[in-house]
């Protein structure tokens, strides 16, 4: 029995870690939304918006992973 509900602890505390990859998620879709909007306005900014486009999303991304590794190492690890 003890053990069920320690299963069942690991499997609820990573479906919250996950939660933080719902944001990044989200920020790399308004981050896209808005370099897109902007190139349209302005074709001559293309290449500043695309890079820094980029990067923005590479750093979104980032915290998604984060939250993906945590999760596995409640799941693995605990």
């Amino acid at each position: 029995m003890t053990g069920d509900i320690v299963m069942a602890a690991k499997f609820i505390g990573a479906g919250l870690a996950m939660i933080g990859a719902l944001g990044a998620g989200i920020g790399i879709g308004l981050s896209v939304q808005g370099a897109l909007e902007g190139m349209a306005r302005n074709p001559d900014t293309y290449g500043t918006l695309l890079t820094n486009m980029i990067l923005g999303i590479a750093f979104s991304e980032a915290i998604a992973i984060y939250c993906l590794v945590i999760a596995f190492l409640m799941l693995f690890v605990l």
